[in-house]
C-alpha cells in the first residue's frame, strides 16, 4: 500500500511538473509556398519528407488564407498580421512598421522570460526586430534576394546587433544557399538550449521558395518538367486586365504563357521547396535529439501563395485560392497528431494562438483569434472570411464554399463568383447567370459588411469605390 501510494505520489509530483514547465516555440515560415505543396497532403508530385513527418504530429490548416495586401509585396503586411494578430487595414504602412502600441508574440513572450532568438528574413523595421528578438543570427532585412546581390546562392545576412542599428558596413555575404544558412542558425540555437531552465522562441524565416528559383542541382535533379502536371487552371492569359498583369512577378516569363515554361517554372518551384524542407527536417531532428518535443509548440506556415501559371498569372497579386491560400500546420505536447481542420482561418491568427498556447494574456491590439479551440474541440471559428487587395480587388469566401471577387480597374467593374464545392479551380464565373444575382447581392452586402468590421476605406456600392 505504501508503494501504491508513494507511485501515484510521484506521478502527480511528474505532472504537476510538466504543467508548470514552460513551453517553447519554434515557428517556421517559408516564402510564396502555395497551399498544395506538401506530399502528405495530396500532391504525388512533390516531395516534402520534412513537412510530411510534421503533418503526423500536428493539425494542418486545409483552408487557411493570407487577408491580402495594399501594395506588391503580399509577403510584408502577412508577415506582420502573424506577429501581431493585426488585421490589413490597421496596420501601419502596410507593415514595413511595427508600433510600439502593436506588440509581436516574440515581444510579448520576451517581456515573459523567454529568450527569443530569429533567423532568416525579417520584412519590417529594425526597431520592432530588436524589440521581439533578444537575439539572432543570419538575418536577412529585405523582401527577397535580388540576383545581382548575389541572388539565394550567396544571401547577404547580418549577425545580431543588440545596438539595432544594422549599419550598411556590418552586411556580410554568404558562400551558400540561403536556406542553408538560416537553418544552421536556428539548429546551432536550439542545440545550445538543452540544458537551459529557460523556454525559447526560434523564429525562422526561409526566403524559398520564392524567386529566385535557383535550388542546388541535387534538388533541381529530383523533378523533370516533363513529368510535371499543368496547373489545373492553367491559362495562356488571364481573361482581363485585374490591374496588376504588369508587376514585377508577372513579367517573370513571356506573355502569352505556354505549357513548357510553366511545367519548368513548378519544377523549379517543387525543387526550392524540397531544398527548404530538407532543413525543416533538420529542425525537427534537433529538437528531437535534444529531448525538447514534449514541451515544444511548432507551427509551420507559408506567408503567401503564388499563381504559377494558374489563371494566367505568375504571382501572389490577386485573389484566386493559389495565392490566397497557404499551408499552415500547427503541432505540439497534448495537441491531436496526425488531423485535417478545414476551418475557415487567416494566418494573422498564428500570433494569438501562440500566446493561448503558452498561457500569455492576448493584448487588445490582437483582432484575430486563436486556433486552440478549432485543434482541440472542432469549436466553429468563422464562417467566412474576406480579401482585399490594393483599391483593385475585394473578395469573400463562406464556409460552405461560396466565393466572390470584385474588381475595380480605371472605373472598369468586373464580378466573379464561383461555387467552390462543383468547381475548386474557379474557372466557371456564375456571376453573369440570372439565377444566382442573388446570391451575388448576399455576399455583396456580407463583404460590405466584413469591409467596415475590418477598417476598409473603400466604399464598394459606390461609383469607383469612392473612399471613406
Amino acid at each position: 500500500m505504501k508503494k501504491s501510494f508513494l507511485y501515484i505520489w510521484m506521478m502527480l509530483f511528474a505532472s504537476f511538473l510538466h504543467a508548470q514547465r514552460k513551453m517553447n516555440v519554434v515557428f517556421i515560415l517559408s516564402d510564396d509556398q502555395t497551399w498544395n505543396t506538401i506530399h502528405a497532403l495530396g500532391n504525388a508530385h512533390i516531395i516534402t519528407p520534412g513537412l510530411d513527418r510534421l503533418v503526423k504530429m500536428g493539425t494542418s490548416f486545409t483552408r487557411a488564407h493570407v487577408m491580402g495586401g495594399r501594395q506588391g509585396a503580399i509577403c510584408m503586411p502577412s508577415r506582420v498580421m502573424i506577429l501581431t494578430g493585426r488585421y490589413e487595414n490597421r496596420l501601419q504602412k502596410d507593415g514595413a512598421v511595427i508600433p510600439v502600441e502593436t506588440p509581436t508574440f516574440p515581444e510579448l513572450l520576451r517581456a515573459k522570460g523567454y529568450i527569443t532568438y530569429q533567423s532568416g528574413k525579417w520584412h519590417s523595421d529594425k526597431a520592432s526586430y530588436n524589440r521581439s528578438f533578444s537575439t539572432g543570427d543570419n538575418i536577412f532585412f529585405g523582401g527577397m534576394n535580388f540576383p545581382d546581390s548575389g541572388g539565394q546562392e550567396k544571401p547577404q545576412m547580418f549577425h545580431y546587433d543588440p545596438t539595432g542599428r544594422y549599419p550598411y558596413s556590418a552586411k556580410w555575404q554568404g558562400n551558400g544557399f540561403s536556406s542553408a544558412y538560416y537553418a544552421a542558425a536556428a539548429v546551432n540555437f536550439i542545440n545550445k538550449q538543452k540544458n537551459s531552465d529557460t523556454p525559447f522562441v526560434c523564429y525562422l524565416a526561409f526566403t524559398s521558395p520564392h524567386d529566385p528559383r535557383t535550388a542546388p542541382e541535387r534538388f533541381r535533379k529530383m523533378y523533370d518538367p516533363g513529368k510535371i502536371p499543368l496547373p489545373p487552371s492553367f491559362m495562356p492569359q488571364h481573361p482581363f486586365d485585374n490591374g496588376e498583369l504588369q508587376v514585377r512577378d508577372e513579367l517573370l516569363l513571356p506573355k502569352p504563357l505556354n505549357k513548357d515554361s510553366i511545367k519548368k517554372e513548378i519544377a523549379e518551384y517543387y525543387a526550392m521547396i524540397t531544398e527548404m524542407d530538407s532543413h525543416v527536417g533538420e529542425v525537427l531532428d534537433a529538437l528531437e535529439a535534444n529531448g525538447m518535443m514534449d514541451n515544444t509548440l511548432i507551427v509551420f506556415a507559408g506567408d503567401n501563395g503564388l499563381a504559377v501559371g494558374n489563371h494566367g498569372l505568375l504571382g501572389k497579386q490577386n485573389l484566386y485560392d493559389p495565392s490566397v491560400r497557404v499551408p499552415l500546420i500547427i503541432a505540439g505536447p497534448g495537441l491531436p497528431k496526425n488531423k485535417r481542420s478545414d476551418a475557415l482561418c487567416y494566418l494573422s491568427d498564428i500570433g494569438p494562438t501562440v500566446l493561448d498556447f503558452t498561457g500569455t494574456a492576448i493584448p487588445a491590439s490582437v483582432e484575430s483569434k486563436s486556433l486552440l479551440p478549432v485543434i482541440k474541440n472542432n469549436a466553429p471559428l468563422r464562417d467566412h472570411i474576406y480579401f482585399l487587395y490594393r483599391d483593385l480587388m475585394r473578395g469573400i469566401r463562406t464556409s460552405d464554399n461560396w466565393k466572390l471577387l470584385l474588381y475595380n480597374v480605371n472605373g472598369v467593374h468586373t464580378t466573379q463568383l464561383f461555387n467552390l464545392n462543383k468547381d475548386p479551380y474557379e474557372l466557371h464565373n456564375l456571376a453573369g447567370d440570372k439565377q444566382y444575382s442573388h446570391k451575388v447581392q448576399a455576399l455583396t452586402a456580407l463583404l460590405q459588411k466584413d469591409m467596415g468590421d475590418a477598417g476598409d476605406d473603400l466604399d464598394i456600392s459606390k461609383p469607383g469605390w469612392k473612399k471613406e
